[in-house]
């Protein structure tokens, strides 16, 4: 059993394993040989599947055990209050957005956000390229005007 083990693994220590887990498979299992084949036959298919067993588990332990690389790459995202205040500006772009006449703010976001060329726009809009143009400059201008100006202070309630 070790010699085939040998021969399959090429590892004389996952050889050995192999061999005693064949033999403690054959002990449990030789109530279901058959005789059907000569019994030689059914115990080299036993150890093949055993030592197909501990390759696996040795492919797998490796796998699982593989050293990572060290990522020296800057995070983009790495600094959490410039992620929330990207997350802000974003969050007040998409309501600023909404508050334009429709057409213009298919305009801006086909323009800016998806860099669609104005006769593209046209197309798929129906608009005249000069009134793309014209809203994709209105758009700017009240998004540009909406998002400059700071909000409102909030009311504070005086001590009592």
């Amino acid at each position: 059993m070790e010699r085939i083990a040998l021969h399959i693994l090429r590892d004389p220590e996952d050889a050995r394993d192999a061999a005693q887990e064949s033999l403690v498979k054959l002990v449990q299992r030789v109530g279901q040989f058959r005789g059907q084949s000569q019994f030689s036959t059914w115990l080299h298919r036993l150890v093949v599947n055993t030592c197909k067993d501990v390759a696996q588990a040795r492919w797998a332990a490796q796998r699982r055990t593989e050293p990572l690389l060290e990522d020296t790459r800057v995070a983009r995202d790495g600094d959490p209050a410039r992620a929330l205040a990207e997350s802000e500006s974003r969050r007040e772009l998409g309501r600023s957005l909404a508050e334009l006449p429709q057409a213009q703010a298919t305009v801006v976001a086909l323009k800016d956000g998806f860099d669609v060329p104005f006769d593209e726009i046209s197309r798929a809009t129906g608009l005249p390229v000069g009134t793309a143009k014209c809203y994709a400059h209105r758009g700017r201008k009240t998004l540009g005007a909406k998002l400059s100006t700071p909000a409102p202070p909030r009311l504070r309630r005086r001590p009592a």
